[in-house]
């Protein structure tokens, strides 16, 4: 055997080796048990859906969770962590939406595996730990691995990352380590926060045989964008802190962040080529072919097809079960953009024309439930929700098929679909331009693709518009990183210092951000709005604050504007009743949550909620409308509790274990920290870092003003407390009074607007049968008026003819006529309500024959300043110059008779 052959051979017998012994749960447990093994504590996926950080939708990276301790805004239990973090990218470099599935390596939903150090470990460490778990653990050959490392910036003034590469080449040859500019090599988290150079490790996966044939070492092809020499993990030193106006300085303590692509480790750790090829993919592709009838692997049409669904149902599924619902708006824009992205290649390429992607839920849950316990919990909603997505679009589809068919037939002369036309299907009906083409080119049409690709860019600016935000730096006035919340106990808090002040520019306002080290004020989160009050300086002078919002775990305090001395020590004032009714609102939420659970069942859960001063919104899980006595029920319930007066009973500062023998529920979408606060008004437990009242007699009536469905599976009912709910009962008997003196105060309301409702069916029967009898004898009087001109017998009604023209009336007659009559037409201008009015109606034979009312009334109606139509039948115009009724008149005899 000659030597070439024999290494190819085992080259492949090593991956088959690995890929018999190493499954894809094995692989992400694996690299847990490793990091564990170095001290690192295991922490749970963070929710896909980010909330109460204003610069993300979606988490996007496995450092995201951790984001708040890079930036020093809070501490943590531990100095070292590693998980499988889900993560969704559709936009950005390499990212773009459209392009998921056309190649085999890209994708919206995948899981990031990592490690962090938080002031702990640094380069020499994450270096040496990469190396032991990639060449020991995973025993993946040395020879085809290489390290890239920062060369420096001279732009930032930042020199070569000597340390990071003397620590590889403990590792590798120097002819492995590659240096990299700031582009592929340094990275930061925004325009400004902590940021630092990073080393890169990449995987030649060529054959021997692929190898020798090219000619290229893979040092050469490493960031080249060649599919078989990629990169499989990131290391990233955060040293520095980039500033607004671009300069550097170093972090006190320096941080590792580290991040790997599951997908692609398996892919390669199973020896294949694609990442649809490796166990994460394979039972997916192979569910999607049982229910197409078509193969992965049968063409590539096909195989785009097979691959954009795989990849979508994940992002779907999971942004679902973390209480995402697909919307209208902002990340629910998002999620339904990437269903329906998947239900249209179904549709086109696989023949899937019944809802599908609900059916691939259970193979998902099959796949990945082990790992994320979210999936089986929420599979019946998951399912159910896409479910009525996947209806609705393919009704939505069907309507957009006939908008192209439209476009076609208005665009025959030139054969070429407007670009404003195709971006119009795009964005109103989710037709991907590519789909649109291909379409046309079936029929023999082109599409304007510059015209097409202008209108995207302006729909991309004005997006880009409408979220543009400056950041300027925080100006610092006094140490300190945790901010004490003691707005729990106390509205008021005298001594606070302020630690750091900002300006910042979100959708064109300027608004001026505060932070203090004690705070009553509570930032907007959780569903509930923040607090408004107001600041007094030693000076003695008083600001508003008009909002406070959490960004991460920082509370911030919006101001009308800064003060004058920044220095002295500040007494912050929350608006006390507006908090009181905030905290009402809220308490009654989880009375109302627990009522729901009593009365329609344990399936019940929270999915979202809006807590204000003025009533709260409550969306939860349910599968049908609540009836009236359903409703009533949870009113009645929800009273009784309120009336009980349970005092708060609370422990802030429980475990999660604690929490739960407590009976505390967890929701899933929540990241809850290392200790929870667990909110207690008897029966009802709740795990919430929210502001409540001190009892529930507090909030005093309970008052359900709306209920209706917001998704499959999701209802939301809207309801007022207090001040707000009497006001509402005071209105509703104000109203009953009303409506009780329009019939003499009887007693027997309902009776009295029963007897009245049967009453009006009847005159309204007989009105009916009135107007039918005088319609039939305008049409015995129309008739006999009728003179042969041209072959036709005509019709004309004029505003001077003796007849009583009445617009309802003569439309019931010339339908009368259009069956009783042949040969037949009715040419009408007269006045009504002082708008001049056109008709023109032909008989069925005429209409057999080829006459359209509809059509040929139009140039009639231009006279008196207008325009009409109708079906072939019957046509209507009205139009603004009553004087050229005579004209218009003249244009339908002429019309009618030619």
């Amino acid at each position: 055997m000659k030597p070439a052959a024999a290494s190819i051979i085992v080259y492949i017998a090593f991956f088959v080796y690995l890929q018999a012994m190493l499954t894809s749960k094995e692989i992400r447990r694996k690299f847990l048990d490793f990091f564990a093994s170095k001290g690192h504590t295991i922490v749970p996926s963070a929710p896909m859906v980010v909330k109460n950080d204003p610069t993300l939708m979606f988490t996007n990276a496995g450092m995201n969770q951790f984001k708040d301790i890079f930036l020093g805004n809070k501490t943590t239990a531990y100095n070292r962590a590693t998980d499988s973090q889900k993560c969704l990218r559709v936009s950005g470099k390499h990212n773009d939406l459209e392009e998921v599935g056309h190649d085999t390596y890209h994708h919206t939903m995948f899981e990031m595996l990592g490690n962090w150090s938080f002031g702990d470990y640094f380069k020499n460490e994450a270096i040496d730990w990469a190396w032991e778990l990639l060449t020991e653990v995973y025993k993946i050959d040395k020879n085809i691995l290489y390290a890239t490392v920062f060369e420096g910036s001279e732009e930032d003034g930042t020199a070569m990352d000597q340390e990071a590469k003397e620590a590889w080449l403990r590792h590798l040859p120097e002819d492995h380590i590659v240096l990299g500019n700031k582009h592929d090599n340094f990275w930061e988290m925004g325009d400004t926060g902590p940021c630092g150079p990073c080393s890169e490790i990449h995987i030649d996966i060529r054959t021997p045989e692929e190898k020798a044939a090219s000619g290229i070492s893979g040092r050469d092809l490493v960031n080249q964008s060649d599919p078989h020499v990629i990169e499989i993990w990131n290391l990233v030193f955060m040293q520095f802190q980039r500033f607004a106006d671009g300069h550097l300085e170093p972090l006190p303590a320096k941080n590792i962040d580290t991040g790997m692509g599951f997908e692609r480790l398996c892919a390669v750790l199973q020896g294949k080529n694609s990442n649809y090829d490796s166990d994460v993919f394979t039972g997916m592709l192979a569910k999607i072919g049982e229910l197409s009838g078509h193969r992965y692997g049968e063409s590539h049409q096909t195989d785009v097809a097979m691959r954009v669904i795989a990849d979508h149902i994940r992002a779907i599924s999971f942004s679902i079960a973390d209480g995402q619902l697909p919307g209208n708006v902002k990340a629910g824009y998002v999620i339904r953009r990437i269903l329906r992205r998947a239900v249209r290649y179904g549709y086109t390429f696989l023949g899937l024309s019944e809802p599908f992607l609900c059916r691939l839920v259970q193979q998902l849950v099959d796949d990945m439930g082990e790992a994320y316990p979210e999936l089986p919990a929420q599979q019946k909603l998951i399912e159910s929700v896409i479910r009525e997505e996947e209806l609705a679009f393919l009704r939505t589809l069907d309507r957009g098929i006939k908008l192209l068919d439209d476009c076609m037939e208005s665009s025959k002369d030139t054969k070429v679909i407007a670009g404003s036309d195709a971006f119009r299907l795009y964005d109103t009906y989710g037709f991907p331009i590519d789909l649109t083409e291909l379409i046309a080119a079936e029929r023999g049409y082109k599409v304007d693709q510059e015209g097409f690709q202008k209108e995207l860019q302006q729909q991309k600016d004005r997006a880009r518009n409408a979220t543009a935000n400056s950041f300027g730096d925080w100006k610092v006035y006094n140490e300190g990183e945790d901010v004490q919340f003691l707005g729990y106990d106390a509205v008021t808090v005298e001594g606070a210092l302020l630690l750091k002040s900002r300006t910042v520019v979100q959708k064109n306002k300027e608004m001026l951000q505060l932070v203090f080290d004690r705070t009553p004020f509570y930032g907007e989160m959780g569903g509930e709005i923040g607090d408004t009050g107001t600041i007094t300086t030693a000076d003695g002078e008083t600001i508003k604050i008009l909002n406070t919002v959490k960004e991460n775990e920082l509370t911030i305090h919006i101001a009308e504007r800064m003060p004058q001395n920044c220095n002295g020590e500040f007494t912050l004032s929350v608006d006390a009743p507006r908090r009181q009714k905030i905290a009402n609102n809220h308490s009654c939420t989880h009375l109302m949550h627990r009522a729901l659970r009593e009365i329609l069942g344990t399936h019940v859960e929270q999915k979202g909620s809006y807590v204000s001063d003025k009533g709260f919104r409550f969306d939860f899980s349910h599968f049908e409308k609540l009836s009236d006595e359903q409703i009533a029920a949870v009113e009645k319930r929800v009273n009784e509790l309120i009336r009980s007066n349970f005092p708060l009973d609370e422990k802030r500062d429980a475990t999660m274990d604690e929490a739960r023998s407590l009976g505390a529920m967890a929701l899933f979408g929540e990241k809850y920290g290392d200790s929870v606060r667990v909110v207690r008004f008897g029966p009802s437990v709740e795990l919430c870092g929210g502001c409540h009242t001190s009892a529930t007699g507090n909030i005093g009536l309970f008052k359900i003003v709306g209920e209706s469905a917001i998704a499959a599976g999701v209802r939301r009912i809207e309801a007022v407390t207090g001040e707000d709910a009497e006001n509402l009962v005071l209105g509703m008997q104000g109203l009953l009074k009303t409506a009780r003196s329009f019939f003499n105060n009887v007693p027997d309301l309902a009776g009295a607007i029963q007897k009245m409702i049967d009453d009006n069916a009847t005159f309204k029967k007989q009105a009916e049968e009135f107007a039918k009898a005088k319609a039939a004898e305008l049409a015995r009087r129309l008739s006999e008026m009728a003179v042969e001109k041209n072959g036709v017998n005509l019709i004309v009604l004029s505003r001077s003819s003796d007849t009583e023209i009445d617009p309802a009336m003569l439309r019931n007659a010339a339908f009368a006529l259009q069956k009783e009559l042949k040969n037949t037409a009715l040419v009408a201008a007269y006045e009504a309500s002082g708008k001049p009015q056109l008709m023109l109606m032909y008989s069925d034979d005429l209409v057999s024959a080829g006459r359209h009312a509809g059509k040929e009334i139009g140039a009639a109606a231009k006279f008196i300043q207008g325009g009409g139509g109708g079906q072939p039948g019957l046509a209507t115009a009205g139009g603004k110059d009553i004087a050229g009724l005579g004209d218009a008149l003249d244009a339908l005899v002429a019309t009618a008779t030619r």
